[in-house]
């Protein structure tokens, strides 16, 4: 039976991925070796960072504007220190979204003032909050652009002089955006690029170098920059993987054509959440995520016939985070429109049995 992967990641990847990193596990390049055993610093591997650096830049639509692109270890969890390390030196500016952003939040404070600019903690984060002011003195405001826990995105941001850094993890390459608004932009693979182990990094350089304070090597930003990703052993499986995928987006026709694909598959299954009487969503109408849609059953008596149907129906990875509840179907860019109309339809048969 087919399964349709809603897992909120590591998640769902294109065919053709899995199907040419495969081949690479046995062979890479016709060399008698497997990825995972090439030398990093070999040609084949270095070729590999690079296109997948260069491929980053390019689909964001950063080439020749002072970015670097970086393949780095730690998930964003590590990026949640690293970013306040490399650029806090007295006050910055946090907008409270989620739990990630909650994390940031208490990494950057081992390093400066740090100054809560907005949250939506008071309705369990599920709203994007609005109408805030942002102060003037700060060395950079940091944000979440997709809250997957909670299924909130920002459509909106902050508007300000200050260095703007976003965490987009859960929808990197998903919708088109002016990428150059932001000075950094950090995001773990394991949701629309690849499996959990690399992180990317796209930073601008003339942020960097403000702070007076030492920084280790394995935490500077530019000491990562300066060997081109490749200070230590990078994580050679994850990165060549990610590369893999954004050639597959370039070839779908870049961000564009996924943001399409994305609308469709958000506005299939929202439509679906408002119309069905036995469900109801959990994040306000007006942020809802494209990449995580929350809802819950009005009636909790349903819980075991829907979740048997969704078992029978090859439905995996669906059950909410336990800080929501109900549900959750994460629509990272490599699931189809054909899974989502699976479960919808699922959705579907529950209220003609009920």
């Amino acid at each position: 039976m087919k399964k349709h992967n809603f897992s909120a990641g590591p998640c769902i990847l294109p065919q053709e991925v899995f199907k040419e990193a495969s081949k690479a596990i046995l062979d890479y390049n016709d060399s008698g070796l497997s990825i995972i055993e090439i030398s990093h610093r070999s040609k084949d591997f270095v070729d590999v960072m690079e296109e997948a650096r260069s491929l980053a830049l390019e689909l964001l639509g950063l080439e020749g504007k002072g970015y670097k692109a970086l393949f780095l270890q730690g998930g964003a969890s590590t990026q949640f220190l690293m970013a306040a390390y490399n650029l806090l030196e007295s006050k910055a500016g946090y907008i409270n979204t989620g739990s990630w952003s909650d994390k940031a939040i208490k990494e950057a404070k081992f390093f400066g003032e740090v100054v809560e600019i907005a949250s939506s903690k008071d309705a369990n984060y599920n709203y994007i909050p609005k109408g805030y002011e942002v102060p003037v003195d700060l060395d950079y405001i940091h944000c979440t652009s997709n809250n997957t826990i909670f299924g909130t995105q920002i459509k909106d941001f902050p508007i300000s002089n200050s260095p703007l850094v976003c965490d987009m993890s859960s929808d990197i390459f998903s919708r088109q955006l002016d990428f150059s608004k932001f000075s950094l932009i950090y995001a773990g693979a394991q949701k629309n690029m690849g499996p959990a182990g690399t992180t990317l990094v796209v930073i601008k350089e003339d942020i960097l170098g403000k702070i007076n304070r030492q920084i280790p090597s394995m935490l500077d930003y530019q000491v990562h920059i300066s060997k081109g990703s490749m200070f230590n052993t990078p994580p050679v499986f994850a990165v060549y993987t990610s590369m893999l995928t954004l050639r597959w987006l370039k070839k779908l026709g870049g961000i564009a054509a996924m943001e399409e694909l994305n609308e469709k598959k958000a506005k299939l299954i929202y439509s679906e959440i408002d119309l069905n009487p036995l469900f109801k969503g959990f994040a306000a109408k007006e942020d809802r995520s494209n990449m995580n849609a929350t809802f819950t059953l009005v009636n909790e008596d349903l819980k075991e016939t829907f979740d048997a149907m969704c078992k029978e129906g090859g439905i995996n990875g669906v059950n909410g985070h336990r800080s929501v509840g109900g549900y959750r179907a994460s629509m990272y860019n490599a699931m189809t429109i054909e899974s989502v109309a699976a479960l919808v339809d699922i959705m579907g048969d529950l209220e003609r049995k009920a």
